[in-house]
């Protein structure tokens, strides 16, 4: 094998198209999949490469330092893409103290590890760290984008953490001379995405006529990246990047809550063969979330002007691909919301 790559967070929703990404493009490297399995990582997102002679699986938890310098010394890690974090804003209102020991704690402890295994020698290293544009805060306008430059402001524990481990990496790039690259990207979409984040969980309750949850008036924008572009982005980024350097990952796709509601409502209608209008009927607006941040924008421009990347998905041609993946998986998603899938690696890794 050429390189061995720890992709942390490789069996969760972003994690598992990166994996799944590099095991089939890059036969030639070894992909450590390194995953703590907590209730957002799903084995069953990488059935079909879990064979794959280049793939390995290890259960591990970043913030474990034994644990993780004997996956560095095992395979000779010679890349990290981090992936592996607490995500989900309302869960870190709820309990803010596991998101800074994940997302602070956990990435300190992969810093550190790596800079001790490959110190002295940064030649053919690469440390990507994958962030959030939470960090910045909120825009308050309908116009203006985050762009690298953009000071942090964030407003949640679960992006004040994010931002807490951006500043670290970068920090050991200043410090260290460490080769790391950094990606802040805006809300990713698509399959296998865990259904308490906004897209699933419409798409879900919509199929079995649920109610349909919106914050506040539906008002905030969020600008949406699928999460097969964001994978390629991070091939990208990783292989070419220089080091030292964020750049901005974002989807030119900016809807308000509630016009993205509607459009799902109109297109699973459509998909389900109901009477247009009967999802609709389903939306119920519920207190808005605290702190919630009026608009994410992002400037994907430098990576565009100096990469070369842009997007390949637009929103719609994304969202009805989305919503036929789930309608075709429905045995996913009851594992999912069902908790039946935690059965699958639980025997395994008890």
């Amino acid at each position: 094998m050429s390189r061995s790559i720890i992709i942390t967070g490789g069996a969760g929703f972003i994690g598992s198209h990166v994996v799944r990404r590099f095991v089939t493009k890059y036969p030639h490297y070894r992909i450590i999949n390194v995953d703590k399995l907590t209730y957002a990582g799903n084995l069953e997102n990488i059935k079909d490469i879990e064979q794959a002679p280049n793939y390995v699986f290890e259960h591990a938890d970043i913030c474990d330092e034994e644990r993780m310098n004997e996956i560095f010394s095992q395979y000779k890690v010679d890349g990290v893409i981090h992936l592996a974090a607490e995500s989900h804003v309302d869960r870190s209102i709820t309990d803010p103290l596991i998101f800074v020991k994940t997302n602070l704690i956990g990435t300190a402890n992969l810093l550190h590890i790596a800079r001790k295994h490959w110190s002295g020698n940064f030649d053919g290293k690469k440390f990507h760290h994958v962030s959030t544009d939470e960090v910045f805060g909120s825009l308050e306008m309908d116009y203006g984008y985050f762009t690298e430059e953009t000071a942090y402001d964030p407003r949640s524990p679960y992006s004040a953490s994010k931002a807490g481990s951006d500043h670290l990496v970068k920090a050991f790039y200043h410090t260290y001379h460490m080769p790391v690259v950094l990606t802040n990207c805006s809300n990713n979409y698509g399959p296998n995405h865990f259904p308490e984040k906004l897209i699933p969980l419409m798409i879900n309750n919509i199929i079995h006529m649920r109610p349909l949850p919106v914050y506040g008036k539906g008002e905030n924008v969020r600008d949406w990246l699928h999460v097969k572009d964001h994978a390629r982005a991070i091939d990208l980024v990783f292989h070419e990047g220089k080091a030292g350097e964020t750049y901005n990952v974002g989807g030119h796709n900016e809807w308000k809550n509630i016009d993205l509601v509607f459009f799902l409502c109109d297109l699973m209608d459509e998909k389900l063969g109901r009477e247009q209008g009967t999802s609709k009927g389903l939306i119920t607006y519920v207190t808005d979330r605290a702190g919630h941040d009026l608009r994410y924008a992002i400037d994907a421009g430098k990576i565009e002007k100096e990469l070369g990347w842009t997007p390949d998905y637009t929103f719609e041609q994304g969202l009805s691909e989305t919503a036929d993946w789930y309608l075709s998986n429905q045995e996913w998603l009851d594992h999912v919301t069902s908790g039946e899938y935690r059965k699958y690696y639980e025997e395994m890794y008890k």
